[in-house]
C-alpha cells in the first residue's frame, strides 16, 4: 500500500539547493496534516555527507543513493535512479522543485509511473486522498486549480513560493544501492556560474535589464543587484542582442522567477517576459516610456530614465546598509 510523503531533493556540488529546503519543509506540513512519514530522497555522487542536514527541515528518514554513474548527472542516470527509490518505498506523494532539472525529472518518472502530475506550483494541499494544487497558465494570466488522483501524485513546486520552517526530525540515514543504465549520452562540457553568484530562480531580489539598457553594458543593474543581494535577470530581447547569456533570460522561454523584489529597468513588458515574472511579490519598473506594458504590472512605477534613476537607488541602499 501506498505510504507516506517523499521529496527528491537537489544538490549541485555537495550544497543543497535553496528549493530542497522548500520542498522538505513543505512536505513535513502535508506529511503532519495526513499523519504520514516524510522521506527525502539524496541522489548523486559523493552526496551521503550532507543527507543529514534534511532532517533539521523534518524528514523522518533520509535514503542515500550514493553512486560515482550519477556524478555527471545525466537524466536518464538520475531518473532511473529515483524511479527505483519509489518503487521500492511505494510514496502516496512525491514532491519535486520545479527547476531545471526537477522540470526534466519530474516529467520523466510520471511517464514511466504513469502517473499525473502537476507542475510549476504555486499551492498545494492535501483534500482526503487527492492531492490539490494551483498552477499558473496562460503566461500566469489565469490560475489553475487541479487534482491529482493517481498513485503516486506527483508535483513539481515553484521556488519561492512556500516557506522554509525548521522542524528537527530524527532523519534516520538509509542507504540503497541502484542498477543505472548503460550512459546514452555524455557530458561535453559544463560551465558553472561565478562563485558567489545568487541563482536567478532563487533569488529574493532580481534586477533585469532590457532592450532599454541600449548595449552590453549592465553594470549599473549588477551593482544595483549586488548592493540588494540579488540577482541579474534580462530580457528576451536583451539576450538576442548578445548583451546577457540566456541562462539569464527571464520568461516565458527563459526562467520563471518569483522573488520578493522585481525590478524591470528598460522592459516594455511584453507578455512573454510577464510569464516568468508576473508571481513576484513587488514589482518595480524604470521605463521612460509611460506607455509600457510593464507599468500595468508594476506595483511602482518610475517614468524616467534608467541610467539615472537605477545609480540614485544603488546610492540610497548603500547609504541604508553604511
Amino acid at each position: 500500500m501506498p505510504h507516506g510523503i517523499l521529496v527528491v531533493a537537489e544538490q549541485m556540488d555537495g550544497k543543497f539547493r535553496k528549493v530542497t529546503y522548500e520542498i522538505t519543509s513543505q512536505g513535513r506540513r502535508m506529511a503532519d496534516a495526513a499523519g504520514e512519514p516524510l522521506t527525502a530522497a539524496v541522489v548523486g555522487a559523493g552526496v551521503e555527507s550532507i543527507a543529514g542536514q534534511l532532517a533539521s527541515f523534518g524528514a523522518d528518514k533520509v535514503l542515500v543513493v550514493d553512486d560515482p554513474g550519477l556524478a555527471e548527472g545525466t537524466p536518464e542516470s538520475y531518473a532511473a535512479a529515483i524511479f527505483q527509490v519509489i518503487k521500492a518505498n511505494e510514496p502516496k506523494i512525491v514532491l519535486f522543485g520545479a527547476t531545471v532539472q526537477g522540470k526534466d525529472l519530474a516529467p520523466r518518472l510520471a511517464a514511466r509511473l504513469d502517473a499525473g502530475l502537476a507542475m510549476d506550483c504555486t499551492e498545494i494541499r492535501l483534500e482526503g486522498d487527492r492531492l490539490v494544487a494551483v498552477r499558473p497558465i496562460f503566461g500566469g494570466k489565469v490560475l489553475a486549480e487541479v487534482a491529482v488522483e493517481s498513485s503516486p501524485k506527483l508535483a513539481a513546486i515553484r521556488p519561492n513560493v512556500v516557506e522554509i520552517e525548521e522542524n528537527l526530525k530524527e532523519g534516520q540515514i538509509e542507504k540503497m544501492d541502484v542498477e543505472l543504465p548503460a550512459a546514452q549520452t555524455q557530458l561535453i562540457e559544463k560551465r558553472v556560474e561565478p562563485s558567489g553568484q545568487v541563482d536567478l530562480t532563487e533569488a529574493d531580489t532580481v534586477v533585469s535589464g532590457g532592450r532599454g539598457m541600449g548595449g552590453a553594458d549592465f553594470s549599473i543593474i549588477e551593482e544595483l543587484a549586488r548592493s540588494l543581494g540579488g540577482a541579474v535577470g534580462a530580457s528576451r530581447s536583451a539576450v538576442d542582442e548578445g548583451w546577457r547569456p540566456h541562462s539569464d533570460q527571464v520568461g516565458q522561454t527563459g526562467k520563471v522567477v518569483t522573488p520578493s523584489l522585481y525590478i524591470a529597468c528598460g522592459i516594455s513588458g511584453a507578455i512573454q517576459h510577464l510569464a516568468g515574472m508576473a508571481s513576484s511579490k513587488y514589482i518595480v519598473a524604470i521605463n521612460k516610456d509611460p506607455e509600457a506594458p510593464i507599468f500595468k504590472k508594476a506595483d511602482y512605477g518610475i517614468v524616467d530614465d534608467l541610467y539615472k534613476v537605477v545609480p540614485a537607488i544603488t546610492a540610497e541602499v548603500k547609504k541604508l546598509k553604511e
